[in-house]
């Protein structure tokens, strides 16, 4: 079992895989810009899910400790995150779940000039660090529910090892991983989302996601 450390972990989509990792056997971190505010998310963790133990730290503190970090703030945010813990992700596999969504237009897809979000962290941290994009199409809130989620996880990444790695968690997070091929390759996934609001909007669906089908065992 791995220490995860959740950047961020203060919002909907963090607190839901941690709970959902905690089941599965993994030590859950939370981290935040202060210890104040890992504090917090860490109480209000333990007011939605009682049985998920997590130990707050402040963001610099929680990437050095966690074998697997993650990352999950808003978009505003992922770049200032990443250069304040650049030094303790040296070496590690980083899941960045960033979706670059600008308000009031969430519903337009507007993908970053690197390409993707996912392209910007790797081309920030470099190659000694393993950034895997994932999770970006699933309602978040559905993550701290005790129900089968019905969207599959496109998972970019330049190193294979990493993805199956990426894999591997979103499995034991109860859903399908997918190789989606390098870190470019985000921007499909990344893009999907605004695709997927626009879904919701026009069909009336709280939720929608979606499905790779064509595997005989699925």
């Amino acid at each position: 079992m791995d220490t995860i450390a959740i950047l961020g972990g203060t919002g909907d989509l963090g607190t839901g895989l941690a709970i959902r990792w905690s089941k599965a056997g993994h030590k859950i971190i939370i981290g935040s810009r202060t210890l104040e505010k890992a504090q917090a998310a860490v109480d209000a963790l333990a007011k939605i899910s009682p049985d998920t133990p997590a130990q707050p730290m402040e963001n610099g503190d929680a990437a050095a400790a966690g074998d697997i970090v993650v990352l999950t703030v808003p978009a505003d945010h992922q770049l200032s995150t990443l250069e304040g813990v650049k030094d303790s992700l040296q070496g590690k596999i980083l899941i960045d779940v960033t979706v670059p969504l600008k308000p009031p237009k969430v519903g337009t897809v507007q993908l970053p000039p690197e390409g993707s979000a996912g392209k910007r962290a790797q081309d920030l941290l470099g190659d000694d660090v393993m950034v895997v994009t994932a999770f970006q199409n699933i309602a978040a809130h559905l993550l701290q529910e005790d129900v089968e989620i019905e969207c599959d996880v496109l998972v970019s990444g330049n190193k294979k090892a990493a993805r199956d790695k990426v894999i591997e968690l979103t499995e034991q997070a109860g859903m399908r991983g997918y190789h989606a091929g390098p870190i470019e390759n985000s921007a499909a996934a990344e893009a999907l989302t605004s695709i997927l609001i626009q879904i919701n909007r026009k069909h009336d669906i709280s939720h929608s996601g979606i499905r790779i089908v064509g595997q005989a065992d699925h």
